[in-house]
């Protein structure tokens, strides 16, 4: 009995293991490819964004400039209002219009939203070499996403935030990224990659959350490796 019961446990592990078909690594490595390849991705060290938002049945336009693991602005013009979000290292700040509940003048981001923005200096994602950024990665496993299969994985960064990452198991592109925002659930689907100086950009992105509905991003250019004045990410002094 104890015979059998072994060879049940065997066989059924690999069972498990064949329906995966491949480990995390060898699934991240290709998602990694299918970016650009590591070396590409290594020689980025900025990345500017002009997109347009549709919310509401308006047209928001916005710019994000990214200095990788450094520096992230956002700005967007909202019915003739600028609304600014400025990480800078460790801190951050922002303008707010009247409209939105702030003074139209630079004031100090709260630390817990500039935690939850220091993830965006990484323009691509936790999963790119995460064991280096001290990140884990768990495979869920193989699923069905709007009818498309997907490797579904878990991602904890290593300040303990946790995220499900999904990626395209045919072009191993990030397609979902379901995560906690702003103490709620939300998820962003991402679509229409392409590519930029042999990267590949999402030009879509359609962002769900219970509070603001969906917000969908349109992507209008994108520049890699610009130049960029630091200056734009100090704030102004009165």
């Amino acid at each position: 009995m104890k015979t059998n019961k072994l060879f049940v446990a065997v066989v059924a592990a690999l069972i498990a293991t064949n329906s995966f078909g491949q480990t995390v690594d060898e699934i991240v490595d290709k998602h990694v490819a299918a970016i650009g390849g590591l070396d590409k991705i290594k020689a980025v060290t900025n990345v500017v964004t002009e997109r347009s938002l549709s919310v509401q049945g308006m047209e928001i336009p916005s710019k994000t400039t990214i200095v990788v693991g450094k520096s992230l602005r956002s700005e967007s013009t909202v019915m003739g209002n600028s609304m600014v979000q400025v990480v800078d290292g460790a801190t951050g700040w922002m303008i707010r219009p009247t409209m939105m509940g702030g003074t139209g003048e630079p004031e100090d981001m709260p630390a817990d939203q500039v935690k939850q923005q220091v993830g965006q200096l990484d323009p691509f994602g936790g999963l790119v070499n995460y064991k280096e950024k001290g990140n884990k990665v768990e495979l869920v496993g193989k699923e069905k996403v709007d009818k498309k299969d997907v490797y579904h994985l878990k991602l904890t960064t290593k300040d303990g935030q946790a995220m499900d990452e999904y990626l395209d198991a045919t072009t191993y592109l990030l397609t979902k990224v379901k995560a906690t925002m702003n103490g709620q659930e939300g998820e962003i689907d991402f679509s229409d990659y392409k590519e930029t100086d042999g990267v590949k950009f999402p030009n879509a992105m359609d962002i769900a959350n219970p509070q603001m509905g969906t917000m969908t991003f349109v992507t209008n250019k994108v520049i890699v490796n610009g130049k960029v004045d630091d200056s734009i990410f100090k704030k102004p002094t009165k």
